[in-house]
């Protein structure tokens, strides 16, 4: 079987498949023809559908891909046709971004809500559970804005985006808060050995506790505790 393959074997099959080396021509002006078309619907959807890119943007994005990857490499794909769906896909786009201005109902459902993750130093948990987001993906995001402990934030939102956006006390009113900093919730305790503040490693619930038993969060009923942190920012 191998030798067989190795004496039917072409270069040109290879490189070029079942076409042959006039179509790498039509493949130039093909891509050079699709990629205007691409320029000019961004310009159609505007900025907002390029530099916002929440899951109804994205959809869009991947379906103009799509439309205009085929052409250029597929003969048997006419351009006529991704131009029709380049089309269909501007007018739906459209139709939706007006409803969305002027319906909220429909806003929630194409676009998703901003969700307030962190609130006052703790996580805000029933908000938390409704997003696919690790706790150490959300601290390191956390740590890149400099942030080493809950304490240090007054509110963390997520966006429509994704992104997360950050209002921090003032380094007067920095709190005891959850550390993030690399392995600091690595060995929790569950006895208090002496006096602190000590925070929730589920959800960063902290309080002054004596020398004993930790007790479970008040905000959470877990178990797990570890010396909170009130380190101001460093900017």
């Amino acid at each position: 079987m191998l030798i067989a393959t190795l004496l039917n074997f072409t270069w040109k099959e290879l490189f070029l498949g079942t076409e042959d080396w006039g179509f790498l021509l039509e493949i130039v002006l093909r891509t050079i023809i699709m990629f205007l078309t691409i320029i000019v619907s961004l310009r159609v959807l505007g900025k907002r559908g390029v530099k916002q890119l929440s899951i109804f943007e994205l959809v869009v994005i991947i379906g103009l891909g799509s439309a205009a990857g085929d052409p250029m490499f597929y003969k048997e794909v006419g351009i006529v046709s991704s131009m029709l769906v380049f089309l269909v896909i501007i007018i739906l786009y459209s139709t939706i971004t007006a409803l969305i201005g002027r319906f909220k109902k429909i806003e929630n459902l194409f676009e998703g809500k901003a969700l307030c993750l962190i609130e006052h130093g703790v996580f805000a948990i029933d908000n938390f559970k409704k997003e696919n987001l690790g706790s150490d993906e959300f601290f390191a995001e956390l740590r890149v804005k400099g942030i080493s402990h809950l304490g240090q934030i007054e509110f963390a939102i997520e966006e429509v985006s994704g992104e997360i956006s950050v209002f921090f006390y003032e380094d007067k009113d920095v709190k005891y808060g959850l550390p993030i900093m690399l392995n600091s919730l690595d060995y929790p305790t569950r006895y208090i050995k002496k006096e602190g503040y000590f925070s929730c490693t589920f959800c960063g619930y902290t309080e002054k506790k004596e020398e004993g038993n930790a007790g479970i969060c008040k905000n959470c009923s877990k178990i797990n505790w570890v010396e909170a942190s009130n380190k101001i920012r460093i900017t």
